[in-house]
């Protein structure tokens, strides 16, 4: 949360495109929090992505696509399911089309989401978009739910929000959160 993903694939984007060099950017349905199909910053910028549902066909697409592309970037790829990243893994062995796939590593429990684990299966390289705690200076390797200013522990896996839900923040402090 807050280390800068969708502002990196809208720059990564911009980037390829300014030298003329297609891409096509997907992002998960499942994210609907500004509106489904749509990569927002905090800071603003936003762009048209095409929505990946549990049956989107993402190779089919970034095959058939006109020109060839560039690169295929992804947004909120933790939820996408293990059909979906295979689908990625073959873009880039089948079509030699690299792929940039940005999403947490782990829910507010500290699970790993189904589309983060089979990217650190399948992943070619893993980067890591540091962020500082919203409580502390440590660095945030968590998430933290909280609803009406107190921590959420239990509950389902997914649920969409921004910073009214959830917060960055360090092991300490979603162990002992100071609200």
């Amino acid at each position: 949360m807050n280390s800068g993903k969708s502002i990196e694939i809208l720059k990564v984007a911009h980037n390829y495109e300014e030298q003329n060099k297609p891409v096509l950017i997907f992002t998960s349905a499942v994210d609907n929090r500004d509106e489904i199909g749509y990569v927002s910053s905090r800071i603003g910028l936003r762009r048209h992505a095409i929505p990946i549902y549990e049956d989107t066909d993402i190779f089919a697409i970034v095959r058939d696509h006109t020109p060839k592309l560039y690169c295929v970037l992804i947004d909120e790829c933790q939820f996408l399911g293990e059909t979906s990243i295979r689908q990625l893994v073959r873009i880039v062995d089948e079509l030699d089309i690299p792929v940039m796939a940005f999403g947490l590593k782990n829910d507010f429990q500290n699970q790993l989401f189904e589309g983060s684990r089979q990217l650190l299966i399948y992943a070619d390289k893993i980067e890591e978009m540091k962020t500082i705690c919203w409580f502390c200076a440590r660095k945030a390797t968590m998430n933290l739910r909280v609803e009406n200013g107190k921590p959420v522990y239990t509950g389902e896996q997914i649920q969409i929000g921004g910073n009214e839900s959830y917060y960055p923040v360090c092991r300490k402090c979603h162990a002992n959160p100071p609200l």
